[in-house]
Parts: C-alpha cells; structure tokens; sequence
C-alpha cells in the first residue's frame, strides 16, 4: 500500500542515494526529504533537487528542517500530521533518521535548545519527529528505521581511545565536558550517541507492541558500514582524517574492505540498503539490529533493561514528548 516516507538528512553522502533509491524503486510512495538548509546556494541540496529531476513522475518534495531546533521539529511533526489527517499526504509508511552531526576538532557545541549538538542532532530531535507521527503511521503498519555504527560497541578504536558509554549521570549526554583531546572525545560523543540510538530502540518496539493501534509498526536499528567516501571525514575534521581519507580510504577501498573491514564501502551501496530496510522491507515484520541487510547482536550494554529504561525517560523528557503530544500513550502510563 502507498504511504508517506520521510527520510532525514536526504542530502547527505548516504542520504542521496537512499533517496534516488526510493524515487527509482518506490515511486508509489510520497517522498519527504528533509534537509538542513534548502537554500538554492546549497551545493548538497542543489545535488538532491536533480535526483527528483530525473523522475518527474514521482510524489517527492524538500523541506528544510533545522534538527538543531527542538520547536522546528515539533512545528515539522505537526505540520506533517495535519497533512495526513487532511489528504494532503497518505498515511506514513516509513521514517528513516538518517541525519546526524559530528565535531573532532573543538568543544562540544550547543544547540538552541541547550543541547549537546551531536545527541539532539542525531538523536533527540528524531525521538520527537518519530513520538509525535506515530499517530500518523497506516493502520496496517511501516516501518522506523533508526542509524546506528560499528562505533556504537564498546570497543578501543584507531579514531580515540575512549569508548562509548552510558554515563550514570545522563546530563552528561546532552552538556559533555570539554577536553584538550578534541578527536578522541569528538568521536566517543559520536559512538555514544550511536549507542544511545540503539539503546532506545528496544523500547519503543516494546512500547509499540503493547499498543494493538501501533504494534504493526517495526523499528530496527542499522550499521551501514563504515563509508570510505563519506563527506563526514572531510567535515568537522583534522587534517590526518582528511588526507588519511584522499589517499587510504577512498583509493583503497576495496583492499580495506576484503583485508580489514568487510564493512568498509562506498555510500552508493549503503543508500540503497538503507532504502530497502526502511521501504523495500517496511512490511517483513522484523525487529532489532541490523549490520548491512542482516540482523546481528549489539553491544551488550544495549540490551540492559535499567539502560534502556532510563535513556527512554530521558529521551522523552528531553525531546519535549509527553502523554498529550504522542499517541503511544502505554509508553507514559
């Protein structure tokens, strides 16, 4: 059945394919792309609009959604679910999250909202979009597809020899400490929050089955791979990371991938996976961990109940969801 997708981050290095993906392989669907910045200067978005050029048949539209502002993102929800309700869209069938931020080179930077940018950015603006449309999803069901990462698990990486935690205090989430090592503490704020990610996910699909209304609807948590040509490596990064990527990662990719990652590959192949997951497989059922197209185990610390309840509580609380502005109102009894 047809139904709306929106995918976040749709000009990013993943992002655009997943979105050609969708229009080439689902043109049933209405397409919603959001982007950081819909401006015509915007090289990344202008890269986009010629994707939905190259098929003009489609339901696909841009909308600028500024993930770093909390009240943006609940104006965005309702405007989409007052869309539903009126016709403008078909009910929703998928939301992927696919746009995060990440910073190795300085402190930690606040939104407006006073907020860690990378955990808002990556994290509790799509607990909000994603609370505040379950209501909006088919009656027969979709699917949220949420990003996850190889950095997620708790293991000593080359990019920082710290590892990804949940802190016993939680504000330390969303206010971090700053640190002269601006790498390390950078890319453990990025694999945390790739935890958190994670984390979350197992209860709300435990939420979401409590609810005869929403138990249709499936999340799963996804590890793309590790994308030698991503645009991230050449944002926000030293120059070690930059040069290391022009010369090692993207000339080499396939020597990488066979001799040391199997998960090492070109973005093109990520998007695509990442669009079938989200639409291609919105109806398979299926729940949990995903690296590439197949289900896998996480981190043990995910799978803690005490962990999982209280990233839920904080998510929520921090996000601006409650009982009044969700219909998954078991998640708050």
């Amino acid at each position: 059945m047809a139904g709306t997708v929106i995918l976040t981050g749709a000009n990013s290095s993943a992002g655009l394919h997943a979105s050609e993906h969708i229009l080439k392989k689902y043109p049933q669907h209405t397409a919603v792309f959001t982007v950081r910045s819909a401006a015509d200067t915007d090289v990344n978005t202008n890269s986009l609009r010629a994707i939905l050029a190259r098929y003009p048949e489609t339901k696909a539209s841009i909308h600028e959604l500024d993930l770093g502002d909390l009240t943006a993102v609940h104006n965005f929800a309702t405007t989409i679910s007052d869309g539903v309700a009126g016709g403008q869209y078909p009910p929703i069938k998928s939301i992927i999250c696919n746009a995060y931020y990440w910073n190795l080179v300085s402190d930690p930077e606040l939104t407006v909202d006073g907020f860690d940018k990378s955990i808002q950015i990556g994290h509790l603006s799509h607990v909000a979009l994603i609370l505040r449309l379950l209501g909006s999803f088919s009656p027969d069901g979709g699917r949220i597809e949420l990003l996850s990462s190889i950095a997620h698990y708790r293991k000593k990486t080359g990019m920082s020899p710290y590892l990804p935690e949940i802190p016993d205090d939680l504000d330390l989430l969303i206010h971090p400490r700053a640190d002269p090592d601006k790498q390390g503490r950078g890319f453990q704020r990025y694999g945390t929050l790739k935890l958190v990610i994670t984390t979350w996910m197992y209860p709300l699909n435990e939420y979401l089955q409590k609810d005869p209304k929403l138990s249709k609807i499936t999340v799963i948590a996804v590890n793309p791979g590790n994308l030698g040509d991503s645009r991230a490596f050449r944002t926000n990064t030293p120059a070690s990371i930059r040069y290391a990527q022009k010369f090692v990662m993207r000339p080499f990719m396939s020597l990488v991938r066979r001799f040391a990652d199997p998960t090492f590959r070109p973005s093109a192949e990520a998007g695509a996976d990442i669009a079938e997951l989200g639409v291609g497989r919105a109806d398979d059922g299926q729940r949990g961990y995903y690296t590439l197209l197949e289900k896998d185990e996480p981190d043990p610390v995910v799978l803690d109940p005490e962990n999982q309840r209280r990233i839920w509580a904080k998510s929520a609380e921090w996000a601006g969801i409650t009982k009044d502005n969700t219909a998954l109102k078991v998640a708050f009894e």
